[in-house]
């Protein structure tokens, strides 16, 4: 089976063919990216999206693709970058499927379509994407929608996973596991709020399980890790597998929210960008909590709990640290 990887030199594709590789004579892995991959180069044709040259060419001979490829920070410029590369590569790659006789894709979307601040949302909770990210990705799935209409007979499985972290990658969850480990954390908030997390190691063994089994159908699933700590608890989990007591301020929202702005009018100034932002306050303290009933009643079985999941991740970056500088940056 011929597997297309578009956008797969980042954290989630070097994760997808690290795993597909184990089973060479199952798999046959292709990777499109416009950058190499740290580990499967040898893998991997310089393309882009946006280029439809670039996927006919790179599909040829596909049995399923797996579609990465996203603008996906909070601060890309200009806003209408989301919309060539997450819609319109959507576009791109559905032509280029048809002209290369390939019916199966898997779509990386997202659970940002769902809003803020939602309770608890499964996948037909009405959608309402907060910004252009999030907008971005829905319009691609309406785009995926309106081709099933036409191609009955196509496979299109779309993962909405929560945010994913594990080794390697500097994300929103690194940072803020770096700064608890550090002890020098400070609680936006009474620290109640849920955040639902997806370890990287059950999002690529869920990717094998919809090559392998989900092979018909328009099919959508929400990915989260449960069940979902709040922040307190999360604090409490990375105190017990470091093995030392960390102190956690609180301060109330208000104030979190006048430092962002205050960096926010920082990064203004100065032309930088910095990880402190009240887009990113807002983010801290929402309650980011997601419905993943479906996917876990559907016959897939995670490989590793959330706990287990952050417990490497921390293992892996503060307690016993790789010797190389090979990293991953996401939100």
């Amino acid at each position: 089976m011929k597997i297309t990887l578009i956008g797969g030199s980042g954290f989630v594709g070097t994760r997808i063919l690290e795993l597909l590789g184990h089973e060479p004579d199952k798999y046959q892995c292709n990777n499109i990216d416009l950058l190499p991959s740290h580990f499967f180069n040898h893998l991997t044709t310089q393309g882009d999206v946006r280029n439809q040259e670039d996927l006919d060419r790179g599909m040829k001979g596909t049995d399923v693709v797996v579609l990465l490829a996203a603008q996906h920070r909070d601060d890309v410029k200009p806003v209408s970058l989301y919309y060539d590369i997450n819609v319109g590569g959507m576009e791109n790659t559905l032509r280029a499927m048809e002209r290369n006789g390939c019916k199966r894709i898997v779509f990386f979307s997202s659970v940002a379509v769902y809003g803020l601040n939602k309770k608890n949302p499964d996948e037909s909770h009405p959608v309402d994407p907060f910004n252009d990210y999030g907008k971005s990705k829905l319009q691609a799935e309406q785009v995926l929608e309106k081709w099933y209409e036409t191609h009955p007979d196509w496979n299109i499985d779309i993962i909405r996973p929560t945010v994913i972290f594990g080794e390697r990658n500097r994300g929103n969850v690194y940072n803020l596991l770096r700064q608890i480990s550090s002890g020098r954390f400070l609680m936006v908030g009474k620290g109640v709020n849920r955040k639902s997390m997806a370890y990287v190691g059950n999002i690529v063994a869920l990717v094998k399980f919809m090559i392998d089994k989900e092979t018909t159908g328009y099919n959508v699933f929400n990915y989260v890790d449960k069940p979902d700590m709040n922040m307190n608890q999360l604090v409490s989990h990375v105190s017990e597998v470091l093995g030392k007591h960390i102190p956690a301020t609180h301060y109330p929202y208000w104030l979190g929210m006048l430092g962002g702005k205050c960096f926010d009018l920082l990064a203004k100034v100065t032309g930088r960008k910095l990880t402190i932002s009240s887009v990113r306050v807002k983010k801290f303290c929402a309650t980011t909590e997601f419905d993943a009933t479906k996917v876990h009643q559907c016959g897939f079985e995670a490989p590793f709990t959330l706990q287990e999941g952050l417990a490497r991740t921390l293992e892996f970056e503060f307690v016993h640290p790789r010797t190389d500088d090979i990293q991953f940056v996401s939100e």
